[in-house]
């Protein structure tokens, strides 16, 4: 049984590349989902465990739906 690491470091991946794609800083990204700036980092780099919650308000800050940030853009990948 998956112990739940795999979707955090999916969540991880797709939440970096669309910040950076959408051209904002962790803090920009930060103020638009009203979170803290440590927070998006700790996102990032899979150290944080979000809520459905947060993650619609950072799909939302990321003019995104929170099911495309559940899924790896990597081919070959769950």
């Amino acid at each position: 049984m998956e112990d739940g690491t795999g979707i955090i470091r999916v969540v991880a991946e797709t939440v970096r590349r669309a910040r950076k794609a959408a051209g904002l800083s962790q803090e920009d990204l930060a103020l638009e989902a009203g979170v803290d700036r440590t927070y998006i980092s700790q996102v990032e780099r899979g150290k944080r465990n979000v809520t459905i919650v947060v993650l619609a308000r950072i799909a939302k800050a990321l003019k995104t739906t929170p099911d495309r940030l559940l899924v790896s853009g990597k081919k070959g990948k769950a």
